[in-house]
């Protein structure tokens, strides 16, 4: 648990991207901090942070509670490796949200799965780019399971058939239809 794939476009292409959480302080009791690390840039940061909100909420939602006990008592510390390459872009907050609610549940995720696009404080998954680099990234990669944006749809869909090969690929609304699809036994069903 807490660990979750995703997908980045870069100035060489596709990449496969690992998002890793862990708690903080050797799981002590802490005051809902987070620490990031792996040379992630502003944008990046920023999409920590918002997925730190968001999974706060939804966590609480989850679990039937008027706040995240989890959450509100963990310090956690998330790390993207390969600290040497600068890391930024839009493009993996619904990555770390779903690092955050493995860790705070205790289930890893589907496997060969990655997953790729903003998400918004209210749980909208947000279009990226580089759909293309990324499908050719995770095939590369073993992935079996991809899942965009549904705005990303359209960019799906004009891509070649080879290119799309093997794969199953969902298209996300909002973060609910990844939880769906991220954690299929999940012991926390959506309400």
């Amino acid at each position: 648990p807490g660990v979750v794939m995703g997908l980045a476009w870069t100035s060489m292409g596709g990449s496969v991207l690992y998002i890793e959480l862990v708690k903080a302080m050797g799981g002590q009791p802490g005051k809902g901090a987070l620490q990031v690390t792996g040379q992630l840039g502003n944008v990046m940061s920023e999409s920590a942070t918002i997925a730190h909100t968001f999974a706060r909420g939804f966590h609480a939602i989850l679990t039937g509670a008027s706040h995240s006990e989890f959450f509100a008592t963990t310090d956690l510390h998330l790390h993207v490796p390969a600290g040497a390459t600068p890391k930024d872009g839009p493009s993996a907050g619904c990555t770390i949200v779903t690092a955050m609610l493995s860790l705070a549940t205790g289930q890893p995720v589907r496997p060969n799965l990655a997953m790729t696009g903003e998400v918004s404080l209210t749980g909208r998954v947000l279009q990226i780019g580089g759909v293309k680099e990324k499908t050719l990234a995770a095939q590369r990669n073993g992935v079996k399971t991809i899942i965009f944006p549904a705005a990303n749809r359209p960019d799906w869909e004009e891509l070649s058939d080879e290119v799309k090969q093997g794969l199953d690929v969902h298209f996300a609304e909002t973060y609910v239809d990844i939880y769906k699809i991220a954690f299929p036994d999940s012991q926390y069903p959506l309400p």
